[in-house]
């Protein structure tokens, strides 16, 4: 697999806050990159069930990658030497792919980044082997919904500020916390750029939103407390307490009166439940 060719994103301006405005042309290859990813994410929901491991789905996910002729952003990245991070029950993100088998009711976050035409499509959702519980089921539809609250909240004249507090005032209303260690990104020609997007804050402060802008809304949601440790491998983070957490994202672009999301399931099976 070839490593991803990591080049510095010169189109378009920068803001105050480092942020890059991208040009109008170029929500096409943002939407290219993101469809490809998403219909990855489509493609492997039948694999997922009890018995099977998770190696064998990130094999699945290269050969994917491989076959559309682009590139995965993760193989290489610092040494990472897989094409998804698969994060299971109690994992919060970055969960190596191995030969760890499913288990009935085991829920997981399968996280796939492609480059396609130097462009970065990046985004994850929930799966689950077997039947889901009935506290799972919950949790996945708050962290859902958290996402969709934070994406509502990206237009122009907002701030990052609105999208964090969006998400963390509906999450802590569930009596669910919001993961402070990860948070969301800048991304385009480049896997990660400014600015960071935080999954909690206050609304009105931090970056005012423009046109152009492209990030990832990533909430990560815990039953139990939001602390996290990162494990030996010094990948895989889970929650300290031992809580199931949940994780999904999209990749967005602002709009002149709004959002744009490029990374919408092809199939409609962006939640566990669909399809």
């Amino acid at each position: 697999m070839e490593r991803p060719v990591l080049r510095n994103d010169t189109s378009g301006r920068l803001t105050r806050d480092g942020i890059r405005i991208h040009e109008p042309a170029d929500f096409a290859g943002m939407n290219k990159a993101g469809a490809l990813a998403a219909k990855i994410l489509d493609d492997l929901a039948p694999l997922v069930e009890p018995g099977q491991t998770t190696g064998a789905i990130d094999d699945f996910i290269r050969n994917a990658v491989e076959e559309a002729g682009a590139v995965s952003a993760t193989i290489g990245y610092k040494g990472y030497q897989h094409a998804s991070c698969i994060s299971i029950n109690h994992v919060v993100c970055h969960g190596i792919p191995g030969d760890k088998k499913l288990k009935d009711g085991d829920i997981l976050n399968v996280d796939v980044t492609v480059i396609v035409d130097g462009w970065y499509g990046d985004t994850s959702r929930m799966y689950v082997a077997g039947k889901l519980s009935r506290k799972s089921e919950r949790l996945i539809q708050v962290t859902h919904d958290s996402l969709m609250l934070g994406i509502e909240a990206v237009k122009p004249g907002n701030t990052f500020g609105d999208i964090g507090h969006a998400i963390q005032s509906y999450v802590e209303a569930q009596r669910m916390s919001v993961v402070r260690d990860f948070c969301g990104h800048g991304l385009g020609r480049v896997f990660h750029a400014a600015p960071n997007v935080l999954h909690y804050g206050r609304a009105g402060t931090g970056p005012v939103l423009e046109e152009g802008m492209f990030f990832t809304i990533e909430p990560m949601v815990n039953l139990g407390r939001p602390e996290t440790k990162v494990l030996a491998d010094d990948w895989t983070a889970v929650t300290r307490d031992k809580s199931l957490s949940a994780q999904f994202e999209h990749s967005v672009g602002v709009t002149a009166d709004g959002v744009e999301i490029f990374t919408l399931s092809p199939g409609g099976k962006f939640h566990p439940t669909w399809g």
